[in-house]
């Protein structure tokens, strides 16, 4: 399977929808294993929820990189109030 760079169009296929979601795809699957190696498994499950709910009420899918990566500063910052309301890091 050929790996997608940021710049490089979808080679297998011409769907903007396919590469998006391939964007996607990476962007979330790096997203829950950041938080998961900070935060453990529970906090990456919910912070993985967060970031499928903020994907939800957009109206358009991102096009770049960079779009992608702001939802999961977006759903970082839910996981920040999280934790600190917790008291999760505290107790780390």
């Amino acid at each position: 399977m050929t790996q997608l760079s940021d710049n490089e169009p979808y080679q297998n296929g011409n769907s903007i929808c396919a590469e998006r979601v391939v964007r996607a795809e990476r962007e979330l699957s790096a997203f829950f294993s950041a938080v998961a190696e900070m935060f453990g498994p529970e906090q990456a499950t919910l912070a993985a929820k967060d970031w499928l709910q903020q994907l939800e009420v957009m109206t358009d899918l991102p096009g770049s990189s960079r779009e992608w990566r702001a939802l999961s500063i977006e759903a970082s910052a839910r996981l920040a109030k999280r934790v600190n309301a917790n008291g999760f890091a505290a107790s780390r």
